[in-house]
């Protein structure tokens, strides 16, 4: 499992020929998970001796939900947002692209230009949400011709290395959206968000490699997991 795992790392592949069982595919995807929470607790333990800044998002969320919309909202609904933001092109399809260029235009909205958090409904969360879904129409008529999409596939194969480190990268220091966005933060941006890089790193290869359900599974669990970690240590 990690070699299978530090060797698509070192030479990301579109197409895996992986013959596994589902019931192997799930004891791979747990590992995995486990492998992860070990981690990620390792990097946030280290960081409470070092350097631990707010995390506004995590504030900002808890201020405005009760614990089981927090739940609902932080370990299911932005997972799934994420997921279609970062990993679910990592298989080319027309739609699969069309619906990630409207997540991401919704990302970029949210955080770059109206400073705003993902999952407030401010005025201007209509502006935000329907303007994704104009991208996600426009998208798919584009890339749905067929000119359009043969190159596409091209390009996807032959670049599809970049492409994959690409989705580790932005996923993970997009994150440093989550903190005050000041010179320190930035200076400590690749340990802040290391365990969302590393965590990405997961994630696309479980795509890839299984499917859509797993990274998007494990990263519901995750977050549950870690949430409910935070009540408990509130309560």
């Amino acid at each position: 499992m990690a070699r299978d795992l530090v060797n698509f790392i070192k030479s990301p592949k579109e197409r895996l020929l992986v013959e596994k069982t589902i019931k192997n595919k799930i004891y791979d995807t747990i590992g995995l998970f486990l492998i992860k929470v070990i981690f990620s607790v390792m990097v946030a333990s280290l960081l409470q001796f070092i350097y631990k800044p707010e995390n506004l998002t995590s504030t900002s969320m808890a201020e405005r939900f009760s614990p089981l919309v927090l739940l609902m909202v932080g370990g299911i609904v932005l997972p799934l947002f994420e997921e279609i933001t970062f990993r679910l092109s990592l298989r080319f399809n027309p739609i699969y692209f069309a619906l990630t260029s409207g997540t991401f235009t919704y990302y970029i909205l949210t955080k770059a230009v109206f400073k705003s958090r993902l999952s407030l409904l401010d005025d201007t969360f209509l502006y935000r949400i329907f303007i994704a879904i104009i991208i996600v129409l426009l998208a798919y008529i584009l890339y749905s011709r067929k000119n359009i999409k043969s190159a596409l596939e091209r390009g996807w194969k032959k670049h599809f290395r970049m492409i994959y480190y690409f989705s580790c990268a932005s996923f993970a220091w997009l994150h440093i959206f989550n903190f005050e966005l000041s010179f320190i933060n930035f200076l400590w941006m690749p340990i802040l968000t290391l365990p969302q890089l590393f965590s990405a790193t997961i994630a696309g290869y479980t795509r890839v490699a299984f499917g859509f359900q797993y990274p998007l599974l494990v990263h519901m669990i995750t977050n549950i997991f870690f949430l409910s970690i935070t009540f408990l240590s509130i309560d």
